[in-house]
């Protein structure tokens, strides 16, 4: 005897209830601890508010974000985060895609997988504090330009080389996740696009260009979003570097060091503002960075 419509709906119901009743631990988890926090952030964002005296917070409505735009310190410390991204985003991308097509054409994969991938789950501040003994005025590496007659500069007290020393080990730190992300790319392209291209005579750099960058669009999306999205929030290396000061001259300021700074200061209104004007920032560039990728992929562009 088959069973009713009924009896079919209600089975569905009690399936779906099921599966629901499994996830409500990650959705009661997610709103308590991610969501309801943003909101109230967001919330406060319009007050003069501190958490020693809750109580006392004060509506400014917009004034937290007005100023914004007018305090230097912030304005600096965006200025950093902006030049800090330009150059770490397409230089880490690049070695990240050189690296990968390296592995990917070597035996023993698996073991350059795991020696390039050791840096991004190594703890940033033993990776800051290695680099500070490295980059110290008689460390490692003046001692040997000291070889060749060159005296190197004093990396992490100087507003000139402080925040490239700072790029450099996060290019160092980070390009063995996005090879590995490169690599799993490289590795799921389809066989018979090479082969055809191999009849018809391509070879080397064109194969390279023609096909292998053009196939690999939607991994080098992903990487440059994902690199995009950590080198805004970069916070770990500048503080332990600079000591939560952002120095020497706030040349290694971050925005979300100086936003640190000041919810430890209770201007919590104040640094929940930053956080969302940062928010706002990594969305639009996000953006951008999808309709580029996707007017890209239409035909005769």
């Amino acid at each position: 005897m088959k069973p009713s419509r009924s009896q079919l709906s209600r089975s569905k119901f009690d399936q779906a209830m099921a599966g629901y009743l499994f996830l409500l631990p990650a959705i009661v988890s997610l709103c308590v601890f991610l969501i309801g926090p943003i909101f109230y952030a967001l919330y406060i964002s319009f007050f003069h508010f501190s958490f020693l005296d809750p109580q006392n917070k004060q509506f400014i409505g917009v004034r937290n974000y007005i100023h914004l735009f007018s305090d230097p310190l912030f304005l600096r410390a965006l200025w950093n985060t902006t030049l800090y991204a330009i150059v770490v985003v397409p230089v880490q991308t690049a070695i990240a895609l050189f690296l990968a097509l390296i592995v990917n054409n070597l035996k023993g994969k698996t073991f350059f997988r795991i020696v390039y991938y050791l840096p991004t789950v190594t703890s940033t501040v033993a990776t800051s504090l290695m680099f500070m003994f490295i980059f110290e005025p008689q460390g490692l590496l003046n001692n040997f330009l000291k070889l060749f007659g060159i005296h190197g500069p004093n990396y992490f007290n100087s507003p000139t080389f402080a925040l490239p020393s700072i790029m450099a080990i996060a290019i160092w730190s980070s390009v063995g996740q996005y090879m590995i992300i490169y690599l799993a790319g490289l590795q799921d392209l389809p066989a018979e696009v090479y082969e055809a291209a191999a009849l018809d005579g391509a070879t080397g750099l064109r194969l390279l260009r023609y096909i292998t960058l053009p196939l690999l669009k939607r991994t080098t999306f992903l990487n440059v979003v994902l690199s995009l999205i950590g080198t805004f929030q970069v916070f770990d290396q500048m503080d332990v570097i600079s000591q939560g000061t952002g120095g020497p001259l706030n040349s290694t300021l971050s925005v979300v060091l100086d936003l640190f700074n000041q919810a430890m200061s209770q201007n919590m209104g104040y640094a929940s503002a930053i956080g969302f004007v940062l928010f706002i920032i990594i969305l639009i560039l996000t953006f951008i960075q999808k309709f580029f990728f996707e007017r890209n992929d239409e035909p005769g562009v």
